[in-house]
């Protein structure tokens, strides 16, 4: 088999990889019982190396929506499933799904791997809260079914375990009803960091909520940003032009960036100027609208390969979490190291996080604020970064696996208590931190 240059979204790092593809459980697990490593990966929309390895099983092909019970809202699908083919089928229907990431184009099996969270986590959960139960392929050849009443320290394991408790096959979740695919959104700015995190904590009540963060902002103005607020919209409240396509599953076309943009686009003047034009695009201090769900979830989705706009050798993202007490304190701290260190970053987006469950052994999201930052490779980001890894860890915060291409081992198990191991399912990432 002929070996392939394998990345996910980040483009970077990039592996040599043998890389196999079935629907066939008896490759699958013929696979899995003469593999000396593998891993799984879906759609490799994750920014690191949480699923590249030498050998490589591509779940795409484990692609069908298996049933959905009406009653009950549940779907079961095949792990391969993508959540925009959930989205096209389902939500001219009046459904939709229950947590989802910034963006559409995962897999269900990569949702459960690294226990996916959105922009309700304060509200609903991660996915794991919503999920019922999944088939996985162990290390043994042997499908297991999980739940949790059934292996229920395997569904744990798996829910955030990136992987390496084995191959998830298949998963049941429950969808949530909607009466339209349009947000009734409410956009609040906010002049500093402290101004942000009040208005998040008096909109805890919001279904849905995040922030645009300016990185570069400094003195009284460090951390200004734009909160959005989001409910899903009734049918009564939809301007008439709107209720014609209420349960429309797409807001339009997209856009296609047809090449890697040059390394020298993306620097501190540009996106210093990118974060001023989008702080002022509103005038005023409030509004409110009507959007369609694409534009308020999945606003990047609209671009193809918007990945190439960090040039050939790729970008970090990096995010991590702080606990709520320590938040103010730790975001400010990082957020001034960031704009001293000139490495701002072209998206920012601010989180805000409740309790998570107390049983998802290595599930990223912890009570507090969450932070989303993407650079563009290069040796200063590497320092940088390992200089916001010591302020996070200061701070008794984590960072997020799925996003995570170059934490060091010592990071790791200092953030981490918990963490999922295999013989057999070793990912580049499960080895850089061994």
């Amino acid at each position: 088999m002929p070996r392939k240059t394998v990345t996910n979204w980040g483009n970077y790092p990039a592996v040599e990889a043998n890389v196999t593809e079935s629907s066939e459980i008896s490759d699958i697990r013929s696979l899995v019982e003469n593999a000396n490593t593998l891993i799984a990966r879906g759609n490799g929309r994750c920014y690191g190396d949480s699923s590249l390895g030498p050998n490589i099983f591509s779940t795409l092909k484990l692609n069908r929506i298996l049933s959905f019970d009406t009653q009950t809202n549940t779907l079961e699908c095949e792990a391969g499933v993508m959540l925009n083919e959930i989205l096209e089928v389902f939500v001219p229907k009046g459904f939709f799904l229950p947590v989802t990431p910034g963006t559409k184009f995962i897999t269900v099996g990569g949702a459960v791997a690294a226990d996916v969270h959105g922009k309700n986590h304060h509200s609903e959960g991660s996915f794991s809260e919503h999920l019922l139960s999944f088939q996985l392929l162990t290390e043994s050849g042997e499908i297991v079914s999980c739940s949790k009443d059934e292996n229920a320290g395997l569904f744990w394991q798996t829910c955030g375990g990136m992987g390496l408790t084995g191959i998830i096959l298949s998963a049941r979740f429950k969808l949530k009803t909607i009466e339209t695919s349009f947000i009734r959104q409410i956009t609040h700015k906010a002049a500093s960091l402290e101004k942000v995190m009040e208005l998040f904590e008096k909109s805890a009540n919001s279904t849905y909520s995040v922030a645009w963060i300016d990185c570069l902002a400094r003195g009284k103005t460090l951390g200004r940003s734009m909160l959005m607020l989001g409910e899903h919209a009734n049918y009564d409240e939809l301007p008439i032009k709107l209720q014609k396509n209420a349960l429309a599953a797409k807001s339009g076309n997209s856009l296609t960036i047809p090449f890697n943009f040059p390394t020298f686009s993306l620097n501190k003047a540009s996106v210093k100027a990118f974060n001023f034009a989008y702080y002022y695009r509103q005038f005023a201090q409030n509004s409110e609208n009507f959007v369609h769900y694409e534009s308020f979830f999945y606003p990047l989705d609209g671009i193809n390969n918007w990945n190439r706009i960090y040039g050939r050798k790729g970008f970090l993202q990096y995010q991590f979490v702080l606990p709520t007490h320590n938040s103010f304190d730790g975001l400010t701290k990082i957020l001034k190291r960031i704009e001293q260190s000139g490495q701002g970053s072209f998206l920012a987006v601010l989180k805000l996080f409740g309790k998570p469950n107390p049983n998802a052994v290595m599930s990223f999201p912890i009570e507090g604020y969450t932070l989303a930052l993407d650079f563009k490779v290069s040796p200063k980001v590497f320092r940088l970064l390992d200089e916001l890894d010591e302020i996070v860890a200061e701070f008794s915060g984590r960072v997020y696996l799925a996003k995570d291409a170059r934490m060091s081992a010592v990071f790791f198990h200092k953030t981490y208590s918990n963490i999922v191991t295999s013989d057999i399912f070793i990912s580049s990432q499960s080895e850089r931190l061994a």
